[in-house]
């Protein structure tokens, strides 16, 4: 124990302090930052929803979000306003703003809870906005619906949103285009919601007194309430490839009908070829041939002004 105590209290060399980090903290720091450890975006790689391909993002984006495989996949308000209008220059519109929670519907969530987090998550008031630009040239007012948002369904807010944005055609005189992407009306405001129905379709009504195009753009999936109503209504209607367009779904129909439905029901593709749709165009191609419609349109009109 003594020589223990001894040899503690022998007095030493004074130690300098040691440099921590190896070798690698002794090389120049350029090539040290190489090394070092980097933070990688969770989101980095994407899911191709058909062939299960993982793709990377930045090629995603490039490609407008469409997988090699052609799949298109589902995109917000905002990059589908860029990807329309000629340069992604727009004018947004604001959209009425309405009683929330009219009927205080009982749920394990609040309502009004349900509409912040879909707030929060894209970033918009409610399941469609407005925006006004040029379409190769053409001043146009579009609608884009946002699935993403509760599902893109109908809600008061968004029926207000639509009245808006046909008067705002009507005053500006210029072509009505929407984008729909909705799973039905939305349940929470029950009959309100069903309401809106006949309300957008009395709204285009006087779009078309006045003689302006209103052209639909079917994206996926475009199904119940809406299909039954503006969904339908268009002057022209246009798809993107696979989307699904429908009013009941698939299961429902052939458990009514007790048959089974063949391939592709419910399909852009398979509609396009019965008629109720005009042409499938990918998403690349839409505002071009959307830009050349809309003029070939206004020049009639014109012509039929100066007669």
């Amino acid at each position: 124990m003594a020589m223990a105590e001894q040899r503690n209290d022998k007095p030493g060399r004074p130690s300098a302090p040691r440099e921590r980090g190896g070798w690698l903290a002794r090389i120049a720091p350029g090539v040290r930052n190489a090394f070092a450890k980097r933070e990688t975006p969770d989101n980095l790689w994407v899911k191709c929803p058909d062939t299960g391909e993982m793709i990377y993002r930045p090629d995603l984006e490039a490609s407008l979000w469409v997988t090699p495989a052609g799949s298109h996949m589902r995109i917000g308000t905002q990059l589908r306003l860029k990807y329309t209008f000629d340069d992604g220059k727009y004018e947004r519109i604001a959209s009425p703003t309405v009683v929330e929670d009219p009927l205080k519907f009982p749920d394990d969530k609040p309502y009004p809870e349900r509409l912040k987090a879909a707030r929060k998550a894209t970033g918009e008031q409610d399941s469609m906005a407005i925006a006004f630009g040029e379409i190769q040239g053409v001043p146009t007012v579009v609608v884009v619906q946002d699935f993403a948002f509760m599902g893109g369904s109908l809600s008061m807010a968004a029926g207000e949103t639509f009245i808006k944005a046909a008067r705002e055609a009507i005053a500006r005189d210029c072509p009505f285009v929407i984008f729909t992407a909705a799973g039905g009306a939305r349940m929470q405001e029950g009959t309100l919601s069903l309401m809106q129905m006949a309300r957008t379709t009395l709204a285009l009504n006087e779009v078309k007194a006045k003689g302006l195009p209103y052209i639909v753009v079917l994206t996926d999936p475009t199904t119940g309430g809406v299909t039954a109503s503006y969904a339908m209504l268009g002057d022209i209607h246009i798809a993107e490839p696979n989307a699904m367009i429908a009013f009941a779904g698939r299961r429902v129909i052939e458990q009514t009908i007790r048959e089974t439905l063949p391939p592709g029901f419910q399909r852009a593709e398979f509609l396009m070829e019965r008629g109720q749709v005009d042409m499938v165009l990918t998403r690349k191609e839409i505002p071009g041939v959307l830009g050349s419609i809309l003029k070939t349109l206004m020049a009639g009109r014109a012509r039929s002004k100066a007669a």
